[in-house]
């Protein structure tokens, strides 16, 4: 029988240039032929012979051109297995799978709900993934590339050579997969993209599951085989919602927590012997990091991801990461990860023009491009990389059992004009700035994440005044369970920079907050972001000697702990690091030698303690029922105090903050019961390197009426200082 294959089209297969290699190569029945043919394309082979699954001989390949494509004809048979055994041209011989004889990786349902945009589990069908097919073991691949005229996996497995192992294009949703009989777990690789205008790209694959230590930028075949431990942890996460409950954030960049000699990171492992039992210790509920989705840049803090699925090998294996979460959930501490859907580098590895087309990002830089970041922006008007986003959120979710995104940079989503002068912004199609297309994907992923992931919450890091950002989606809110309270944490840093003399003149600064703290679930941030780019360390933003510096922060950290809302504090603020946070070295932990450092800590954790230790703190957040203020216009004396109430009647704390340097003694404050009271907290006490100026024993109330209540206390407020007040019933 003649060969029914076109010159042509084995030319196509030769240079790489063949759109649809699975209709030319492996076992076809040709187009008006009864006859079977075998065709492959082997570079290196000097012969090919073909070898059914009980090693007969089924004879040699006619070699068709010099280049390395081979055929033969079977005659009239069925579909069966068969293999090669090939001599290469050095003359070894070796046997080989016929990669294009497998069917494709992805079920018709598959294609459907890709080419729909609503695949989101996709994660479990694109990237690589160790399978076996027909009782071979090896590596499916699938990548999104539909505007490519050509991809290819390309790795050492085939030189790095793209014209080995093209993969087939599945035309309904745009992505092509290819089974590769015989790689393993461990395998490095990339997509090899050919472009409708010729170009190649190499790709690291978007789905990956891990991939190389930078510098270098190969995609690793990964399967997880971690056995998870938290049972325990998950059943209560399900049953409890995290509003009620306290929530005291310990911020870290696991780059820079600690080091060890030499400057090196620890792993993800030894992170869970350390920092696991530190959190622990200083009594914080919830554990955030920095993004640890792949980045190329150390200096980026994770920001500018190129692996949305992929955790950083900086520190260790996926599996690695999976047992440091585990470990933390054995301590009973939530872990929140930072993840960052606003932009990605422009990094050629990446996915900035992966298939040669804007596919991830917008077009036109007006809608596409952060100038100040110097990074592209995704088309959230395209369901397929929304898609992508949402099955990101989810993975992070249910494959490392995270309990809380924290999504960055959202105000940056929700304008099309932030940070962008006149003429460089496109307004949306009512002449508005608001990004209609991010803010519904914004919502779409907070209804999936709430909706498939009981007990899990997400965090917005958004820093304007846009409504109801934490409010559920059928309110017309963009169904975040938290936000960020950026005003407040900008008001009263101002205010704790201003020499104590002048802060009479800056009262408002302190007392603000309170007139849109219920508008939002907030959480009150001292993060990362106030300790860099010359902003100073915390200590440093506070006036007077070392003395009253430590003094006004530890008044400062006793108002924020007792303040509505949750509690977020960056690592080595809890010990007053005297330096701004540097990325590339570890926290200065030798300044815990010293008293005021390690006062300084002492006060931090038993701040921890007494938030998670009295509801009252913590119990009625997010609602005006959980605060009453006794005294906010006292401006000469420097001095507020209200009420913290949780839920049960009669359960309150009284706080009193004096950010004066004058102990104020015989100071009168009003209260509701004619009852004992006793200090519980003092942020000048001893242990803390305070003067321990106090209150001793207890507080009897008299019928003294003050602040517009019947009764009233006396106690001394310690200069610099905030103080919490039990009340004690027999």
């Amino acid at each position: 029988m003649e060969n029914l294959l076109s010159k042509e089209e084995m030319e196509a297969v030769i240079t790489g240039n063949h759109g649809n290699v699975f209709a030319v190569l492996g076992i076809h029945k040709d187009k008006g032929s009864k006859e079977v043919f075998i065709r492959t394309y082997q570079p290196h082979a000097k012969s090919v012979e073909l070898l059914k699954y009980d090693d007969s001989s089924l004879g040699f390949l006619t070699k068709l051109d010099d280049r390395g494509f081979f055929q033969i004809n079977v005659g009239a048979v069925d579909n069966f297995p068969y293999r090669f055994r090939i001599e290469n041209d050095l003359g070894q011989f070796y046997l080989k799978e016929d990669e294009y004889r497998f069917p494709s990786v992805l079920g018709d349902i598959d294609v459907y709900l890709l080419a729909e945009g609503n695949h989101l589990e996709m994660y479990k069908k694109l990237g690589a993934h160790v399978m076996e097919m027909d009782g071979v073991k090896g590596v499916g691949f699938a990548v999104w590339a539909p505007n490519a005229k050509r991809v290819s996996v390309v790795g050492g497995f085939n030189n790095w050579d793209g014209r080995a192992h093209v993969m087939r294009k599945h035309p309904t949703c745009g992505v092509w997969d290819i089974f590769i009989p015989g790689l393993k777990e461990g395998e490095l690789y990339k997509y090899e993209v050919k472009t409708q205008e010729d170009y190649i790209l190499v790709k690291s694959d978007p789905v990956a599951f891990w991939s190389e230590k930078r510098p270098n930028t190969a995609s690793v075949v990964y399967e997880s085989k971690y056995h998870w431990n938290d049972d325990g942890w998950m059943n209560y996460r399900e049953e409890h919602n995290s509003f009620d409950k306290p929530m005291s954030i310990y911020e870290v960049h696991l780059g820079s927590w600690r080091r060890k000699d030499g400057n090196e990171f620890l792993t993800y492992r030894e992170l869970a012997d350390t920092l696991v039992p530190y959190v622990s210790n200083m009594g914080f509920t919830h554990v955030e990091f920095m993004p640890l989705t792949e980045h190329p840049l150390d200096s980026s803090w994770g920001y500018q991801v190129v692996g949305m699925f992929s955790p950083t090998s900086r520190f260790g294996t996926p599996d690695d990461l999976r047992y440091l979460i585990d470990k933390f959930h054995e301590a009973n501490i939530a872990v929140i990860m930072d993840w960052v859907p606003a932009h990605f580098p422009k990094d050629g590895h990446g996915l900035n023009e992966f298939d040669g087309t804007h596919l991830y990002e917008h077009a036109d830089p007006r809608k596409g491009e952060h100038s100040d970041w110097g990074t592209k922006i995704y088309n959230y008007g395209r369901t397929e990389v929304c898609n992508f986003l949402c099955a990101s959120a989810l993975y992070w979710l249910k494959e490392f059992h995270i309990d809380g995104l924290r999504v960055d940079a959202v105000a940056s989503m929700l304008y099309l004009d932030y940070s962008r002068k006149n003429g460089e912004w496109i307004p949306n199609i009512y002449g508005g700035n608001e990004n209609l297309e991010a803010i519904s994907f914004l919502r779409r992923m907070n209804e999936l994440v709430y909706g498939q992931n009981k007990g899990a919450f997400t965090c917005a890091e958004e820093s304007t005044a846009w409504p109801m950002v934490s409010r559920p989606t059928s309110m017309g809110g963009l169904g975040f369970g938290y936000k960020w309270n950026m005003g407040w944490m900008n008001d009263t840093l101002k205010y704790m920079s201003k020499d104590p003399i002048y802060r009479r003149f800056h009262h408002g600064m302190l007392t603000f907050g309170l007139l849109y703290a219920f508008n939002e679930n907030f959480i009150l941030p001292i993060s990362h972001d106030e300790v860099v780019h010359g902003k100073g360390s915390m200590l440093s933003k506070m006036p007077g000697d070392e003395w009253q510096k430590f003094a006004n922060l530890r008044a400062y950290y006793g108002f924020m702990y007792t303040h509505p809302g949750k509690k977020l504090l960056f690592m080595g603020c809890e010990f007053g690091q005297d330096w701004e946070w540097n990325s590339e070295e570890s926290l200065r932990w030798h300044l815990l030698q010293y008293p005021m450092y390690k006062g300084m800590q002492n006060c931090v954790r038993d701040l921890n303690y007494m938030y998670k230790g009295n509801p009252a703190f913590y119990e009625v957040d997010f609602d005006y029922r959980g605060f009453e203020w006794i005294d906010h216009s006292n401006a000469d004396d420097s001095v507020i105090s209200y009420m913290r109430k949780g839920s049960t009647p009669g359960d309150y704390m009284i706080v009193i903050c004096n950010f004066t340097p004058v102990v104020r003694h015989d100071f009168r404050v009003g209260v509701h019961e004619r009852i004992r009271y006793q200090e519980i907290f003092n942020s000048d006490d001893v242990n803390y390197w305070g003067s321990g100026v106090k209150n001793e024993g207890f507080m009897q109330a008299g019928d003294i009426p003050a602040n517009g209540k019947e009764f009233s206390i006396e106690v001394v407020l310690p200069a610099l200082s905030t103080i919490v007040i039990k009340p004690i019933r027999e």
